[in-house]
């Protein structure tokens, strides 16, 4: 059989590629797979909590609490102090007997839509409640020229008794007449003196403000809290009091609060016509 050539056996290499190709697509996507499960099963790093500085102590920001919208480009003051808020806004005064006699009519030309009025007071040494001399003369001259009233009450409170004394004592100096404002508890701690209230913890400071605001809720007006960065931060547990609106006390162009306000008070030395002296003026953030 000299010269005969044997036909080759046909080669099985082509169908071995496509097998391995397939094994190793289906091995690298296994791979993914588990690679994508496993970065899902990973906890999340947890964030740095926001913090401010207040009275040399770093606070942690409540994240559960409604936050401020309010920004420093939202308000401009002018050549005398006074502020103005670009959104939607009404502004005002707050006075006591401190203020003396005062022109209402003067105020309501002077570019001031509302009131908020000292009702009374506790004493911070004998703790003796009384009622604001100057209330009932304020009250009246701010209705008749046609402004918003709300009431304030400086609280002295050292325990919910207390709280729930100067509440119902506000109930009846009111007796159910007309307020457009709030009704606001302010606590507040004395400076450059000694206080009944000088050792109250931060737990019954705020026990005293929900039992007041509840109590003034209780008898037909809304409950604000008065409040400034030492108290809103430091001393009360707005956790506890989510439901009560603030009035913040910040003097300065704009408010700094991390959190939520209703109302600003911006200065304690502003001018207002048929006032004498020094004036507390403030925002109210009506929107």
């Amino acid at each position: 059989m000299a010269g005969t050539r044997l036909k080759a056996k046909p080669r099985r290499q082509t169908g071995l590629h496509v097998l391995l190709i397939v094994l190793l697509l289906a091995f690298a996507t296994l791979i993914l797979v588990l690679a994508f499960l496993l970065h899902q099963r990973q906890p999340e790093a947890e964030s740095e909590p926001e913090t401010v500085v207040v009275g040399g102590q770093e606070v942690v920001i409540h994240q559960e609490l409604k936050r401020s919208d309010l920004e420093q480009t939202h308000f401009t003051t002018d050549e005398n102090g006074v502020v103005t808020y670009s959104g939607d806004a009404l502004y005002g005064v707050d006075v006591s007997a401190h203020q003396g006699e005062i022109d209402w009519a003067a105020v309501a030309a002077d570019n001031i839509d509302f009131t908020i009025l000292r009702i009374g007071n506790r004493g911070y040494s004998a703790g003796a409640i009384r009622e604001d001399t100057s209330f009932e003369d304020n009250y009246a001259g701010a209705k008749e020229n046609g402004l918003l009233v709300g009431v304030y009450f400086f609280s002295q409170a050292v325990s919910e008794e207390e709280a729930v004394e100067e509440a119902e004592q506000v109930l009846l100096w009111l007796d159910g007449r007309k307020l457009e404002g709030p009704v606001v508890y302010d606590w507040e701690t004395i400076e450059d003196d000694e206080a009944r209230t000088d050792s109250v913890p931060g737990e019954t400071v705020t026990a005293c403000a929900r039992t007041f605001c509840d109590t003034i809720r209780a008898g037909g007006y809304t409950p604000m809290l008065y409040c400034n960065g030492m108290l809103g931060y430091l001393s009360y547990d707005l956790t506890d009091l989510q439901d009560i609106g603030v009035w913040y006390a910040e003097y300065g162009d704009y408010p700094s609060y991390a959190y939520a306000m209703e109302l600003w008070q911006y200065t304690n030395s502003g001018s207002v016509s048929g006032i004498e002296g020094n004036a507390d003026r403030d925002i109210w953030f009506r929107s």
